[in-house]
Formats: C-alpha cells, structure tokens, sequence
C-alpha cells in the first residue's frame, strides 16, 4: 500500500473522465487541491527567492543622490573681508553617486546566507508535511468509502435473505403450515433491515462527501466509483528496519534538524557581533551653485551679483571601520542566549525522535495484534457462512423457528462487520506506520 508520490510533479486529473478513481489518482487530486500545500509552496519560493548572496549582503550598494541647498548670507563687516557687508542668497544643486562594500563584518554574510539556505529546506519541510497529511486524510477517507461499500453489500445481501424469508412464510401460510405471526415475525424483520440498509446508504453517501472534500473536489455531489479493492496481503515488518528509515526519512525530525541548523546559525550570527566591521567607500558629487546678491565694498561701491555660478567636482574613497568596545553586556548576553536556543533545539530534537521511537514500536504491535484479528475474522465469517447455509435448510424443514433463524442470521452480520472493521483498522495502522517512518510521501 505504499504511496511514493513527487511532490513537484503533482497537478490537477480529470476526475469526470475517470471511469473508476485509483487510490494514486485520488491522493494526486488531493495534492494538487489543497489550500496549504499550495500556501506552504508560496512560503517554499518566497524562501527560495531570499536565498541569495544579494539579500545576505555580499554585494555592495550603490546609489544615485541629489540635495538642493539654499542658504542666506546676510553679514556686516566680515572679518577678512574687503567688504563693508554682504547679502547673499545661495542655491546648490549636489547630484552624486555613492557606493558602499562591507569587506568584513566577522563573517556574518557567509553566517546570513547559510541561514536563509536552511529556512529554504524548512520551507520545502513544511511542503512536504502540509502533503503527508493530505495524503493521510485521502487515502484513510478513500478506505473508509470501501469500508462503507462492503457494509453496504452486506445490508443488501441480508435483505435479500429476509425477502426469501417472507415469500417462504407466505407460501407455508397458504399451505397451512405458518400463521400470521409466523409472518409478522419475518416481515418485522425485513423491516429492520431495509432500516438498517438505508440508513448504511447514508453513511456510503456521506463517506463519499467526505473523501470528495479530502480531495480538494468543490463539487461534493459528483458521483464516481472506486477502481481499488479492501482486501490486500497485509506485509510483514521489521522494528529495526522501521526505526533505521524513521531516522532517515521522517519528516518531523528532518524539520527538527533544520531547526537545530536554524539555531546555529543564529550562535553564529551573535558571535559575529565580537569582530570590527570594516566597510569600503566611495563615490563621487558635483555641486552647482547660483548665488544672487550683493556685497557692499570698503571704498562705497555696491557690487551686485546676479546669477553667479560656481561648479565643484568631488571624487571620494575611504574605508570606514567600527568596533564597538562597549555594549553594556548586550552582546554577550545575545551570544549566551543564542547558544542556550541552540542547545533547546538539540533537545527538542533528541525529545522527538525518543517519542517517534516508541510510536513507532507501538504502532507496530498494535499492526501486528490486528493483523492476527483479521486472520481471525476470517475464521469467523467461514464458521457464521456455514452456520448460516445450515440454519436456512433446517429453517425450511422446521427444525428451527423463525428467531433461531434471525439470530444465526444476526451473527453472520456481525461476523462480517468485525472483518471490516479490522481490515480498516489494519489499514489505518498501516498508513499511520508509513507516515511515521516517512514512507507516505516521497
């Protein structure tokens, strides 16, 4: 029963053209409907797109700038001036290019991009979680519409056997050889299984809503039939085999190393903020000016200024550096708690595979004891299918009344009821062991 599907390759199927809908097919429409994964794939190439050197900061900056500056000059008797006084307004136009190049800030951008590297793997996770679970949820409510089909074949086939029982009761009347209550009897019955019948095509109704919606379908009135059959050779498995691919391949404790991964980087991060950051600078402005105004000389000539224009060209480079001598214990209290958020999730991860493991072993024993009641209904419902063949030729010989008959007729029903309850609970304890182990989805 196992389900490999991939996830990049998933897309819609036409439902309305499948004569009879496979498991595979019903999980891929699932896949390709359903609202998270299809958030969690919007996350996984927001994710991917920050994963670059750019946003890390590797690259330098540069930018185009323009100020305009207007100043007043209205002075009397500026000292070291051949003027009296002075009345100048200034207008300044600066257009520049700047540019700026961290050439090392304690390795942080290496530290930076390493982190967006492992929040990209998370996302990509988190994508595959959302998808487990929906492949999860398709394939128990794609059972469990098996489940309901059988019980209803089997309400059907009751039926049928209490409508030979009136037609018998009916033609021993005639004879002489039955009474009405003999009748009454039997129709009360038919009674109770066409109750019985109804109310299972409901269920069967209800099943098949609920694994429309499992699989993403708007349209929960659509009608299809299923291509898969319940029974199947249930297979054996290994608690060292499980454990040994529970370890490889789960999804939880993948995340949980990313996580750790996550945490890491952050310790590193915060012991970046020990070293100088040392920046390379450079660029270059041009500054236009208009001054307008007046200047009023020593020997009383008024000189007037009208639209004087000045020009200056202004390359730069340098190198900028910084190192913080003191923070008041910020950043080593930031280090030591990065380091402790790092240690938690070591933790968190050790707590999670120690739980996984012993669900993993339960879920094996609890498959193991149900694969042994499943053998053992099997017995039954041959015991009850005899005892049922029987109890109808000594009904129609009269060595049994109509009750004795019904009661037999009871157990067949619960016979097969137990075989289809077990043969679902092995089903669902199977998929809850591929889940586990990460085998659900590939």
């Amino acid at each position: 029963m196992r389900i490999f599907i991939l996830i990049l390759l998933f897309s819609p199927i036409g439902l309305l053209a499948q004569e009879a809908l496979t498991l595979e097919q019903a999980v891929s429409y699932g896949l390709a409907n359903n609202y998270q994964i299809a958030i969690a794939k919007r996350n996984l190439e927001i994710a991917n797109n920050n994963n670059d050197w750019g946003v890390a900061g590797r690259y330098p900056s540069v930018a185009l700038t323009l100020n305009n500056n207007n100043s007043f000059v209205n002075q009397q008797n500026p000292a070291g001036s051949f003027a009296l006084s002075q009345s100048i307004l200034n207008n300044n136009i600066l257009p520049g290019i700047e540019a700026s190049w961290t050439v090392f800030d304690g390795y942080r951008v290496r530290y930076t991009k390493a982190q967006l590297e492992r929040q990209a793997q998370l996302e990509a996770n988190n994508v595959q979680l959302n998808a487990q679970q929906v492949v999860q949820n398709v394939v128990l409510a794609y059972y469990n519409v098996l489940i309901q089909r059988e019980q209803l074949d089997l309400f059907d086939e009751i039926l049928a056997l209490s409508r030979d029982r009136i037609e018998y009761q009916e033609i021993r009347k005639e004879f002489g050889q039955a009474v009405t209550f003999d009748v009454l009897q039997v129709n009360d019955a038919y009674l109770n299984d066409s109750t019985s019948y109804l109310i299972q095509l409901n269920t069967l109704n209800n099943a098949k809503r609920n694994l429309l919606l499992a699989m993403g379908v708007d349209d929960l009135t659509l009608s299809f039939t299923l291509a898969d059959q319940l029974d199947y050779e249930a297979p054996n498995y290994a608690l060292e085999q499980l454990l040994q691919t529970l370890e490889a391949n789960n999804i939880q404790v993948q995340g949980a190393r990313i996580q750790r991964e996550l945490a890491r980087s952050q310790t590193q991060l915060a012991e970046a903020a020990k070293y100088p950051t040392v920046n390379l600078v450079g660029g270059m402005t041009y500054n236009y000016a208009v001054s307008n105004g007046s200047l009023d000389l020593a020997n009383g000539e008024t000189v007037e200024i009208n639209n004087g224009i000045g020009k200056t060209f202004n390359p730069f480079i340098g190198v900028q550096a910084r190192y913080n001598l003191y923070t008041g214990g910020v950043r080593e209290i930031q280090i030591e708690n990065a380091r402790t958020q790092e240690l938690v999730a070591d933790l968190s991860l050790q707590d999670l595979q120690r739980n996984l493991t012993n669900q993993v072993a339960n879920t094996l024993a609890t498959y193991q004891n149900q694969k042994q009641l499943l053998a053992l209904t099997g017995t039954r419902i041959d015991n009850a299918r005899l005892n049922l063949d029987i109890a109808e030729e000594r009904f129609r010989g009269g060595q049994i009344n109509s009750f004795d008959y019904r009661n037999i007729q009871l157990s067949f029903l619960n016979a097969n009821q137990a075989r289809l309850n077990a043969l679902f609970n092995l089903r669902n304890t199977e998929t809850e062991l591929l889940r586990l182990t990460g085998e659900l989805v590939r």
